[in-house]
């Protein structure tokens, strides 16, 4: 398991280890660029499909994302070697993003052995030129599991149609349930905590930084659909709601367990366990705001007329799924799920029987209403109550 070291103890070289590295803001970038992509690809393919297969691309950025930064809580990025690594991952990384529109047509063994080089070459790259002691077990395990992954990468790269997101899908799942076991490898046993130095407050930044990354491609995506669209008043109105709705979003989740989870992490009975789960939470939480982004282009780009099933679907949709990682977080954080939070989720159903009969961007109007409904709830109940984390008792 991908867990909190004991001591707590940061890498040689790390001037300040409850900081990220100058060097993963940069890293970052390719993934604002990744997630603009995979939501263009998804407005392009507003389908039952299309979420399928948008939704095992970014599990699979999400992995490379993860595993690179919690990789760098064992490394000294100030080393030469390491950044020339991480430079490598992040050029690897604006590969993928530039193949995935055409991952499922005639991209799909670039993508797979793209994917594949990040995860094997880094791996191999750690166990070849990293002295750490526990870094033949970490590696170790990772390489297995990736040769096995291979066959399902490379296998569905080679067929097409449907039966290229069946095995990729079955493939992205085997990681992430290898991922929360340990990454169990024969002779090598699982993960254990002290394998990895991960930093409670490091980490929290970086997950704070995961979502910016995400609200950034909202905005991206928001800002490119109006300018290459005819301006006019009611698109104009339609870049105020969106822009609105990704403000309040960047609110809801900041204020307040987006700002206590490192407290959250250090009062846990298991910080391992509970870094995890925030993991989990934050995927979810950028799923949501992917929505949101493709919302942004297509009402911006016609926000008048009729809203089909699929475009409400999405627009009231992404609010709702980031809702549900919000209450998560709030549950992770607090041992409880917000009041608000469930609210919201009545009231995003409620209004959703009438969104067919709504122009696009008054749904959007809907759903950015209630949004805002919430964060002036957050602020009443702050100020009337403490708030003071008391993450659950985990095992």
């Amino acid at each position: 398991m991908l867990a909190e070291g004991d001591d707590g103890a940061a890498p040689p070289g790390r001037q300040d280890p409850g900081r990220p590295a100058f060097l993963e803001l940069f890293f970052d970038l390719v993934y604002v660029f990744a997630l603009v992509s995979l939501v263009k690809t998804l407005a392009a393919n507003l389908s039952w499909t299309g979420v399928a297969e948008v939704l095992v691309l970014l599990l699979a950025f999400t992995l490379v994302w993860a595993l690179t930064t919690w990789a760098a809580d064992t490394l000294d990025l100030a080393r030469p070697t390491v950044q020339v690594q991480f430079i490598g991952v992040a050029a690897a990384s604006l590969l993928l993003a530039a193949a995935a529109p055409d991952a499922y047509d005639g991209r799909g063994l670039l993508f797979a052995g793209t994917y594949l080089a990040v995860h094997l070459g880094s791996s191999i790259y750690y166990l070849l030129l990293m002295r750490d002691a526990a870094e033949p077990r970490r590696s170790g395990r990772i390489v297995f599991w990736y040769t096995i992954a291979a066959v399902g990468w490379i296998g569905g790269g080679l067929t097409a149609g449907p039966a290229r997101l069946m095995i990729w899908a079955v493939t992205i799942a085997v990681e992430y349930v290898a991922a929360s076991l340990g990454w169990p490898a024969p002779r090598l046993g699982r993960s254990q905590p002290q394998e990895w130095q991960l930093v409670g407050e490091r980490v929290a930044e970086r997950y704070r930084q995961f979502v910016i990354v995400a609200l950034g491609a909202a905005l991206f995506v928001t800002g490119t659909t109006f300018s290459l669209s005819a301006y006019t008043i009611d698109r104009a109105w339609a870049l105020v709601v969106m822009f609105t709705i990704v403000v309040l979003a960047w609110r809801i989740y900041i204020y307040r367990a987006g700002e206590l989870l490192t407290d959250a992490i250090a009062r846990s009975t298991n910080p391992a366990l509970l870094t995890q789960s925030a993991a989990v939470t934050h995927l979810i939480m950028v799923a949501g705001i992917a929505g949101m982004a493709v919302t942004s282009h297509l009402v911006v780009m016609r926000p008048l007329g009729e809203t089909p099933p699929a475009w409400a679907a999405v627009t009231l949709g992404g609010p709702a799924m980031f809702l549900v990682g919000r209450g998560v977080l709030d549950y992770t954080v607090f041992g409880r799920i917000s009041r608000s939070r469930l609210a919201g989720l009545v009231l995003l159903a409620g209004v959703t029987p009438a969104a067919g009969l709504l122009p696009p961007v008054v749904v959007a109007l809907l759903a950015m209403s209630i949004l805002a409904l919430i964060a002036a709830a957050n602020l009443v109940s702050t100020h009337l109550y403490a708030r003071t984390p008391m993450p659950p008792a985990l095992r």
